[in-house]
């Protein structure tokens, strides 16, 4: 049984917007080939899977049903793993297709992915790489995660007539604010989908007023995430390295390092054996967080070198990747990065699932709903710049039975996970038919 060809008149009727993004991903075409080389020269692509960019793929689509979920990178892959795992523990003839944007997400997943799941590449947002990759797969229900909304892939699948779901919706303020310029665009693209999701009544209220139907409000995703991994080994070794002293994490930094430098040099007044860890997002950044820091007086051992952590380092430049669980057990406090500046905060959950006290900055719109929950249960502590930074911190590793209160408060939003999973999983499963698009391997 072969899937439905496209419906011409679904894609004919495309807003201005559309046609005018779909044209300049045809004009671009020529300059495709030095665009992607150049994302491999950055280590931003797989050279050896470039192919699936363009939608072009030696994997073979399995037999039976397949569930297509885009997730766009790290963040939304870990959240969307107990869906895919829930979703095939209910149907044996089900098959996952999950694609991603980023090469840290691919390596993620190959690690992780359950048997009859499988990751590919999402196909550059022009028409005849998303028509390869949808001539291929054929897949009977697709699944977008949170809000990477990419024109051509979702209008050329709802012209196929596959079933939509967008799950764990969020939209910023400024999304928002972006998509009311656009509003019958943006009613085009929310409405090719046949069930939303949204993970908080922000959300639900900012899709309800651009448009969006068929919407329920069922909570956040990322709560079902089990915790993040570490290796047991490297932990016990680390913890050894790092003896009796006090340790807090700063998780996910975005150019908030100088303000962490001096915070710890604060610290030191009140715990002069303290170690600050620094996890910095983006891998590009690593030396000149390292060039900092040593400018400001600090001694660093650096994780992608081998350093060992001595009596005398003040910092620990944790500079690898998909380490964060194990850099997260090490300490009792983790100040949350990308919420010291206008950047939108960071999950807050992955601390919490690890045992450790939450500490973050004013700008946290992206976890806007997540944080007032967190405000009104006293399950996080807010700061502004260096010394309440610093103080807060000094007061958490100080105060054990505080420390301990706020993590059994943010530990109760954990608690709500089962529920949404569930949920989710019953929409998702909704969206498939009852018998396969194709009963064998083409």
């Amino acid at each position: 049984m072969s899937a439905p060809p496209p419906n011409p008149s679904l894609t004919v009727h495309l807003t201005l917007p559309l046609r005018i993004w779909r044209g300049l991903t045809h004009l671009g075409n020529p300059l495709l080939g030095a665009h992607l080389r150049s994302r491999v020269k950055r280590g931003k692509e797989e050279e050896a899977r470039l192919s699936e960019r363009r939608g072009i793929t030696n994997a073979v689509r399995p037999a039976g049903k397949l569930l297509w979920i885009h997730a766009a990178s790290v963040g939304e892959s870990l959240s969307v793993l107990p869906l895919i795992n829930a979703v095939l523990a209910q149907d044996e003839d089900l098959s996952v297709l999950i694609t991603t944007g980023t090469v840290t997400s691919a390596k993620l997943l190959e690690e992780q992915l359950p048997p009859r799941a499988q990751h590919q590449y999402v196909p550059l947002d022009r028409v005849n790489s998303v028509r390869r990759f949808l001539d291929h797969w054929k897949p009977d229900a697709g699944i977008w995660v949170e809000s990477e909304l990419w024109p051509t892939l979702l209008t050329e699948s709802k012209s196929r007539g596959i079933p939509l779901g967008l799950v764990n919706a969020r939209m910023s303020k400024k999304s928002a604010r972006g998509w009311k310029r656009l509003p019958r665009t943006a009613a085009q693209m929310l409405g090719a989908f046949d069930v939303i999701l949204a993970q908080d009544n922000i959300t639900a209220r900012r899709l309800s007023e651009l448009g969006a139907g068929h919407l329920l409000e069922l909570g956040n995703l990322k709560l079902a995430a089990d915790p993040l991994p570490a290796d047991e080994g490297e932990l016990a070794r680390l913890r050894d390295a790092i003896g009796n002293r006090p340790v807090w994490i700063a998780a996910s930094t975005h150019k908030e390092e100088e303000i962490i430098a001096s915070a710890h040099q604060h610290l030191e007044k009140q715990l002069p054996n303290v170690l600050s860890i620094i996890v910095p997002r983006q891998p590009r950044r690593f030396d000149v967080v390292e060039q900092e820091l040593v400018a400001a007086g600090l001694k660093v051992a650096r994780r992608s070198r081998g350093d060992a952590i001595a009596e005398d380092t003040q910092v620990y430049l944790a500079d690898t990747m998909g380490e964060m669980g194990l850099f997260l057990r090490l300490g009792a406090v983790a100040f949350l990065g990308r919420s010291l500046f206008d950047k939108g905060g960071s999950n807050p959950l992955e601390p919490a699932r690890l045992n450790c006290a939450i500490v973050h900055g004013p700008y946290i719109e992206n976890f806007d709903d997540l944080y007032e929950k967190l405000r009104a249960i006293h399950g996080a502590r807010a700061v502004e710049d260096v010394e309440t930074l610093a103080q807060a911190v000094a007061d958490l590793l100080a105060d054990e039975p505080a420390r301990a209160a706020q993590i059994t408060a943010a530990l109760t939003l954990v608690a709500e996970a089962h529920e949404v999973l569930a949920e989710t999983s019953k929409a998702v499963i909704g969206l498939l038919p009852s018998h396969p698009t194709l009963s064998s391997t083409p």
